[in-house]
């Protein structure tokens, strides 16, 4: 049985804000009409685009395009006829809201149910589940029954001749095509409808829809490794905190294993190499440096970039000093030099159970986990 898709998306879209109607903006990197295409093209063997007449340079190559009317009425009734004038005239069409690019598809696919089922028309819906207001100048003046009230979705699916008729026989303006159906006599089935089908309306809308999508996250992860061989000193400094010893550590900068570990973590998840990199060894402008340099400089690139510090993992390696008593001490140093919340930086400690350099007590290792991501928080 063919089966065709009418994506109604020839409005103003005013509501949304911004200077373009907002099927033509950007959702997660895409804009949204593709997004909506790209939901409905798997169900139909043809797929119309029906457009504001000032817009038709704008659809996607290989799309059928018609102009679209005044109403969104007449806008779809543009759209049958076009189907039922050019290529194979389908058995089924489902219409759809160009502005619902998050649609499930198992909303879509309860829809197409119903039609093979034999119902000449269904459409998805969520019972009203929220009190209902009626109100005058902000103020609530009295509630309405919600019993029996659903809130409607699209796609809305129908026999084609049969919709392709009452639009025919239709005049006037109609709330959508279901008005339309029953305004012919058409019995339209109700199927299961989606919170997450959203209909972007106003401009918070697209950040909601960002997140239903997925699409726009982009998370990366980097890990790092250091190590420091104990020399003289009264102190050695890890993640941020100077602690007490017996024996410092070494290093062209303050040494603090810790902390360049972290930082070698958050380069490698932007794929920005190593501390190394952006502060050679060689270049005596950085001995002696304190190491929060280094990690606030790796967090700013990650910031530039879009990123968000999601959390972070250090593990210290040694036998001595000890680090728990530490450990709160250090995740807040952290913190408060990447600007990340404590609950989002753990700081631990092992042994090597006195094997190798580290059981030796020759120096310490660190080694560090960092998860970024960029998209909807």
């Amino acid at each position: 049985m063919t089966r065709a898709a009418l994506i109604v998306a020839a409005g103003r879209g005013t509501r949304a804000g911004r200077d373009l109607p907002k099927q033509w903006q950007p959702l997660a990197g895409r804009r949204v009409i593709d997004r909506t295409l790209d939901a409905l093209r798997p169900h139909v063997a043809r797929v119309v685009l029906v457009l504001h007449p000032d817009d038709m340079d704008l659809g996607p190559d290989g799309v059928e395009t018609v102009p679209g009317g005044a109403t969104r009425a007449a806008s779809v009734r543009a759209g049958l006829e076009h189907l039922a004038d050019t290529g194979d005239v389908p058995r089924q069409v489902l219409i759809h809201d160009a502005a619902r690019a998050t649609v499930p598809r198992s909303v879509i696919e309860a829809v197409t149910a119903a039609l093979d089922a034999g119902a000449p028309a269904a459409a998805p819906a969520l019972p009203v589940t929220d009190a209902l207001w009626t109100a005058a100048d902000g103020y609530v003046t009295g509630t309405k029954d919600r019993t029996g009230l659903y809130a409607a979705q699209t796609p809305q699916g129908f026999d084609f001749a049969a919709i392709l008729a009452a639009h025919r026989a239709h005049e006037g303006a109609a709330a959508d095509d279901v008005a339309v159906a029953r305004a012919a006599g058409l019995p339209v089935a109700i199927t299961p409808g989606d919170a997450d089908n959203l209909k972007i309306t106003h401009a918070a809308d697209f950040a909601r829809a960002e997140r239903i999508s997925g699409a726009a996250m982009d998370i990366r992860v980097g890990t790092g490794f250091d190590v420091h061989r104990f020399g003289p000193g009264d102190h050695v400094m890890l993640c941020g905190v100077a602690v007490p010893h017996a024996r410092g550590l070494q290093g062209h900068s303050d040494a603090d294993v810790g902390l360049h570990a972290l930082t070698d973590a958050l380069y490698g998840a932007l794929a920005e190499g190593d501390i190394g990199r952006h502060f050679p060894p060689s270049d005596p402008q950085w001995k002696g440096t304190e190491s929060h340099v280094f990690l606030r400089h790796a967090v700013r690139l990650a910031i530039e970039r879009g990123y968000r510090i999601n959390n972070m993992d250090v593990t210290l390696i040694c036998e001595h000093p000890k680090i728990g008593p530490l450990s709160r001490a250090m995740r807040a140093a952290i913190a408060d030099m990447t600007g990340t919340a404590p609950d989002r930086v753990s700081v631990k400690a092992t042994t090597t159970e006195r094997l190798g350099f580290t059981g030796r007590g020759e120096g310490i290792a660190a080694q560090a986990a960092v998860t970024l991501m960029k998209g909807p928080a």
